[in-house]
């Protein structure tokens, strides 16, 4: 992400529109292996991973419980999601022979899909309403297909970018961040969680045991920088029950470690072995290192998830300008 789109504005520079920009409807762009190349120099790579850093760096320490401001943008994106989750109750899965995959998701979809832009409408303000329909895409985008009935790290992708989008049209601003990961993405996760309950979703493209996590990983990178000089919890000790129960709403990290445990059976190094490794790195410091360059490599530098990423004005394939 460009620095001066996250600068604090004065009050006059905020009161004046954002630069003119012809708005467009994202599209896939990367649909070969070779092209991986082009996302990898492309402006929306750097605007994505500055957009990842720079929220990991400012949550850096602090509990989900810490007070921080709560902008109208925010309070107006919780309504939204808050849609969702209604929508949810009122789409309850169907009876169906086969276990997973529950056909009820794509009625629950076809509410998003026919309904997204107005959603995006009570975010954006009327003079940026240009903007809506390129912004909506990434909603569309982030909570699982509806063929195949499934959610992974590049839907959550797609999640984040519409978060980027947001602050790159500033909607959202800079002193929104700390909000933006502990409100908005705390109840996006809430709401996915509930989706893949619900529905019973597959992992998208899941490495099984070998993987950090059937759906997520953007909260384990932003959690571990939530517990990075903690004067007591280590990473050792999420993988003890009780440290995760008493600890849980506090920290993104360790309310994830809670949804897998509610979700799988058996032995903890034995379905979540990935997890299990990490639980003997000696800090918190090393294990958000670590899991950034995982993350870079094991989803945004792998073609299979970015094959279905799309592209606008927002967030260009253009390359990077030196």
């Amino acid at each position: 992400m460009a620095e001066s789109e996250w600068q604090p504005e004065s009050p006059e520079e905020a009161a004046l529109p954002p630069p003119h920009r012809n708005f467009m409807i994202p599209k896939k762009e990367i649909n070969m292996v070779p092209d991986m190349g082009k996302w990898k120099r492309s402006q929306a790579y750097a605007d994505y991973t500055g957009f990842i850093l720079k929220l990991n760096e400012s949550i850096k320490g602090k509990k989900l419980t810490c007070e921080y401001k709560v902008s109208e943008p925010i309070e107006k994106l919780i309504d939204l999601l808050n849609t969702l989750d209604r929508w949810i109750d009122e789409t309850p899965p169907v009876d169906q022979p086969s276990r997973f995959g529950n056909k009820a998701f794509r009625t629950w979809y076809t509410k998003l899909d026919q309904g997204a832009e107005n959603l995006v409408a009570t975010v954006v303000p009327s003079e940026l309403s240009d903007a809506i329909s390129e912004v909506a895409v990434y909603l569309k985008e982030s909570v699982g297909n509806s063929t195949r009935i499934d959610y992974g790290t590049g839907h959550e992708a797609a999640f984040a970018a519409f978060l980027c989008c947001l602050c790159k049209i500033g909607v959202l601003r800079v002193d929104d961040q700390l909000a933006i990961v502990f409100k908005v993405f705390n109840r996006y996760l809430e709401v996915m969680r509930k989706l893949q309950k619900t529905y019973r979703m597959e992992p998208a493209g899941s490495q099984g045991v070998w993987g950090l996590d059937d759906f997520q990983f953007l909260p384990f990178i932003w959690g571990s920088s939530q517990l990075i000089d903690h004067p007591n919890l280590e990473p050792r000790h999420f993988v003890d029950e009780k440290v995760v129960n008493e600890n849980h709403k506090d920290f993104m990290f360790l309310e994830c470690i809670l949804f897998i445990t509610e979700m799988k059976t058996g032995p903890f190094a034995e379905h979540s072995n990935q997890l299990w490794n990490i639980s003997a790195v000696p800090s918190w410091a090393k294990v958000n290192q670590g899991l950034i360059r995982m993350y870079k490599a094991e989803c945004l530098e792998k073609f299979p998830v970015i094959q279905h990423f799309k592209f606008g004005s927002l967030l260009s394939i253009q390359p990077v300008a030196s």
